[in-house]
């Protein structure tokens, strides 16, 4: 097994704090950005031998726009970017940079939001933009062959015509790239009948930090051997670099209609999240919405939300014709019986976009609230949602922060939004404490401290809460086996047992541990 990922240098990465420069004198830090600007002319010049000069980003006003991902909290310089055009340059890049043992993150789109593309400050950042070419539409056997930066809903867009489209739907599936979404293992609003991008993933490409091409998985639904393709997804760009990907397309429904329920808690609408799937009915989509939530969507959208309800059910039924009816009569049913306060039916399906035009502008319509937010995500069991909603409401207060709901209430994933001022000094720490009550409440209940954004720099500490050191040691184990000298994406998602040690000390809370059944390093 390799050594543990060290964090990135001159950079401190003190638990629950954005990184913070490591104090130094005038003259180490004159010696220090003139050792750094040597490298990047020297890298920039090896590299010159596989990449066009325009592939090759060096100045500081270049490298700017990539210094953090979504979770802009956190940022950090690369030494180069680098944007390849073709499988051959990735492969260079890579061997490249095993060969003088220099970090490498790639890139999609940037629309992450726990930092998992943020940039090494001696590494380079491998940006896959360039790499946005659907390869092929396969309509009888219901695939498309893609390259990792074409968008999510491009995908969709290609195959409609055909009557096929590809089903994961993030929020941010306009920008975000489907390379990203494998990397995190993205879902969306329809991923509780659907499944997650693991789900709709037949095979992948990937080039391994020694520059080997493999693919794994295959045009069948299933393949031989060891699962590595499920191992792929989700492993935040730290086993290799997805080249090429062939998701699987579906049939669009022939019929989709909307159910929108309004209740007077959030405790009665989470009841009736889990009363549906109990009477067997799996909808296509199942989110709710909180108050501050459902204003803020109706100024931004105008899409004709309740105001004046305290949360919002958002339920999608869709099939044969017969099958929705049958359906929306069915959960209709159920929320009545969990005391609904009014029942909406789109009649139209331009009245169904609408409604979800407001849903999907729920993030960006929240950002009118308040300076800041901080989207976080966590997943709990269904049963749990109003307990672990009242008990957010408790925290809210306590720390003097508001926060607006809205997640898939369907498999449980929640993203509340913590609105704060950046401005205000230790705001945004007190936010990002916060915040990780809100991930160890979720393992607390048997839920996990991300659903469908990733690790990256953001949950690495809430890790440690999760899972035990054998665990950890294991997963650095997978890692080593694919990048043995942990260059790909060092620091992120897995933290190391001496950080999880660190992690512990500090909330020893009145002299308890939290959790105290699970193990401490």
């Amino acid at each position: 097994m390799s050594a543990e990922p060290a964090d990135q240098p001159a950079v401190s990465h003190s638990p629950g704090s954005i990184p913070q420069p490591v104090a130094e004198d005038s003259s180490q830090n004159e010696a220090r950005i003139a050792q750094r600007l040597e490298r990047r002319r020297r890298f920039a010049g090896e590299l010159a031998q596989w990449l066009p000069a325009e592939s090759i980003l060096s100045s500081e006003e270049q490298l700017r726009p990539y210094e953090s991902d979504g979770l802009t909290a956190f940022k950090a310089t690369p030494l180069l970017v680098v944007l390849p055009d073709t499988i051959e340059q990735v492969q260079a890049v890579m061997r490249w940079a095993s060969a003088n043992a220099v970090p490498v993150v790639a890139r999609g789109a940037g629309t992450g939001l726990s930092g998992g593309a943020l940039p090494h400050e001696d590494g380079i950042l491998l940006g896959l933009a360039r790499f946005n070419r659907i390869l092929e539409l396969n309509l009888e056997l219901g695939h498309a062959r893609v390259q990792p930066g074409v968008r999510n809903l491009a995908i969709s867009d290609a195959a409609r015509p055909h009557g096929l489209y590809y089903a994961p739907d993030p929020s941010s599936q306009i920008a975000c790239t489907i390379g990203g979404n494998i990397a995190e293992n993205s879902g969306g609003v329809h991923c509780l009948k659907y499944g997650l991008t693991v789900h709709n993933v037949l095979s992948v490409t990937v080039v391994t930090i020694d520059g080997d091409l493999l693919t794994l998985g295959g045009e069948a639904q299933d393949s031989a051997g060891y699962d590595l393709l499920a191992l792929m997804t989700g492993s935040e760009g730290m086993l290799a670099v997805v080249v090429e990907v062939c998701v699987k397309l579906l049939p669009v429904p022939p019929e989709a209609r909307l159910v929108m329920a309004a209740f007077d808690s959030v405790e009665a609408a989470g009841d009736a999240v889990g009363r549906v799937i109990a009477a067997g009915i799996i909808p296509a989509g199942l989110e709710l919405m909180d108050k501050p939530a459902i204003i803020a969507a109706e100024a931004f959208a105008k899409c004709g939300y309740p105001t004046d309800a305290a949360a919002l059910l958002l339920c999608e039924l869709d099939g044969t014709a017969e099958e929705v009816v049958s359906q929306i009569e069915r959960v209709s049913e159920v929320f009545r019986a969990s005391s609904v306060s009014s029942l909406h039916i789109a009649d139209s399906e331009a009245e169904r976009l609408l409604l979800w035009k407001g849903r999907k502008s729920a993030f960006p319509a929240v950002g009118r609230l308040a300076p800041d937010y901080y989207c976080i995500d966590g997943t709990i069991p269904r049963r749990q949602l109003s307990h672990v909603l009242q008990r957010m409401d408790e925290l809210s207060e306590e720390y003097g922060l508001p926060i607006a709901n809205v997640f898939h209430a369907g498999d449980g994933n929640l993203h509340p939004l913590i609105m704060f001022d950046a401005g205000k000094p230790g705001e945004l720490h007190r936010t990002e404490q916060l915040g990780s009550q809100i991930l160890q409440l979720c393992v607390e209940v048997g839920g996990t401290v991300t659903g469908e954004h990733g690790v990256g720099v953001e949950k690495i500490n809430e890790m440690c809460v999760q899972f035990d050191s054998d665990t950890l040691t294991q997963f650095h184990s997978v890692k080593a086996a694919f990048d043995p000298q942990g260059l790909l994406n060092p620091g992120k998602a897995v933290p190391t047992l001496q950080r999880c040690a660190e992690f512990g000390a500090m909330h020893i809370h009145h002299g308890e541990l939290p959790f105290p059944d699970l193990e401490r390093f």
